[in-house]
């Protein structure tokens, strides 16, 4: 049995469990952007990882007051380009988001991101890769 792949926009809805992330994408308007061409490295939150944030932090971002600041929290999750987890096995990164802000890889003992530990890499779609994170990344105000 072959598995269709979709882009990463209908990757997260379709898991199941990128609820939150999936709300903020579509409320900072960038779902356009991550179903485009691409290709995108995307280190997605679980809802668990948003659940971590203080009480509130959510329902604040996704106001339509806050898509700046949204927009930029979660641009800093996202790469061009596909990179794999095998890519930075071994390997100390600090590659530029499309914020333009650097995230900090490092491969050495697993795949943390800015210290969120990757649950899951490599989740392969039309335009780009997944790895799922356990934390949400903030980027430095």
């Amino acid at each position: 049995m072959t598995t269709t792949l979709h882009d990463i926009v209908d990757t997260a809805v379709a898991a199941g469990s990128f609820k939150t992330l999936v709300a903020a994408v579509t409320a900072a308007g960038l779902g356009e952007t991550l179903k485009g061409e691409g290709p995108f490295t995307v280190f997605a939150p679980s809802d668990d990882a948003f659940a971590k944030l203080p009480a509130g932090t959510v329902e604040e971002l996704v106001k339509p007051e806050n898509k700046a600041k949204l927009t930029a929290i979660l641009t800093y999750h996202v790469m061009a380009g596909k990179v794999m987890a095998a890519d930075v096995s071994g390997k100390k990164l600090e590659p530029t988001t499309v914020n333009g802000a650097a995230l900090h890889v490092d491969g050495t003992s697993g795949v943390t991101v800015n210290g969120a530990k990757v649950t899951t890499a490599d989740i392969n779609c039309t335009n780009g890769v997944i790895h799922v994170v356990d934390s949400v990344l903030m980027p430095k105000a």
